[in-house]
């Protein structure tokens, strides 16, 4: 009978150790993608289990805006539109959460926060690779 444990409980410890666990639970703790085509975002990051989700999945996505308060404090209700280098909006949204994922196009963009009191506008170009912007307010 020990033996028809002993597979089971090896495949828990392995799965325990390699983070799969961890993983599969950070990933049901997004939200779903907002937007549609190649220009689609999530926020979030609030509580412990969506902020480690978010933080995990920034390597998957071209762009990663970070709002926080100057004393550090997370910020959230942040409206923000990203133009393209045309000037034609590429997105527009309120951030719902401090941390919001984005997926565009490569290229040049600006991208304006404003989070009622104070407003902040910083340029980036997106591709090849994840891309973080930090806005503090």
């Amino acid at each position: 009978m020990f033996k028809k444990i002993r597979p089971a409980l090896v495949l828990a410890v392995y799965l325990a150790s390699s983070g799969a666990v961890t993983i599969a639970a950070a990933q049901s703790a997004m939200p779903a993608m907002r937007g549609e085509g190649a220009a689609r975002y999530v926020c979030g990051g609030i509580g412990s289990d969506e902020s480690t989700a978010f933080r995990a999945s920034m390597k998957d996505h071209p762009l990663a805006l970070l709002f926080a308060r100057a004393d550090g404090a997370y910020e959230a209700d942040v409206a923000v539109s990203i133009q393209d280098d045309k000037n034609t909006t590429a997105l527009a949204f309120r951030a719902s959460g401090p941390v919001c994922l984005i997926d565009l196009p490569a290229g040049k963009y600006v991208v304006n926060a404003d989070a009622g009191r104070t407003s902040k506008t910083q340029s980036v170009t997106v591709g090849g690779g994840s891309k973080s912007v930090d806005f503090r307010f």
